[in-house]
């Protein structure tokens, strides 16, 4: 049986594949010594757990504390990426160049709250983009 790293060799073989999961990969087996409930393991099918990777801009990481330091390291575009994923949760669409100044400013006003994800959160609920997505649709829900 064939671990979860030898499993992701073998699919990052193919070329159509190769470009994503040089990407992704890295930080996923940087947190492999956890198994899908959380329990800490040493062994993926009786092989053992091999965290170390290279991420896209040739930073080398083995396990989570690896992947914490990287995290840090690129800490705006984590932010930037994790405010405008939640903003989609949250607006029903895709977000849109128009909405990149509300992102920048929920990021801004998030760091002098020490990134509390309620920061987040209350910056998008009380932002323009949510606030009219939201009277549209009682507008429609009261007007079919």
């Amino acid at each position: 049986m064939l671990s979860t790293r030898e499993r992701m060799e073998e699919h990052r073989r193919n070329p159509a594949c190769t470009s994503c999961h040089r990407v992704i990969d890295p930080i996923g087996l940087a947190l492999e010594n956890f198994d899908p409930t959380g329990k800490w393991r040493i062994k993926d099918n009786e092989v053992l757990v091999d965290s170390a990777g290279v991420l896209y801009d040739g930073m080398k990481i083995d396990g989570p504390a690896g992947l914490r330091a990287a995290l840090l390291k690129h800490q705006d575009v984590v932010l930037q990426t994790f405010t405008e994923n939640l903003m989609t949760y949250a607006l029903g669409r895709r977000v849109e160049y128009y909405d990149m100044p509300t992102a920048r400013a929920i990021v801004r006003d998030a760091a002098r709250h020490d990134y509390q994800l309620s920061s987040f959160v209350l910056g998008i609920v009380n932002s323009a983009a949510f606030r009219m997505r939201a009277e549209a649709v009682t507008s429609e829900l009261s007007h079919p």
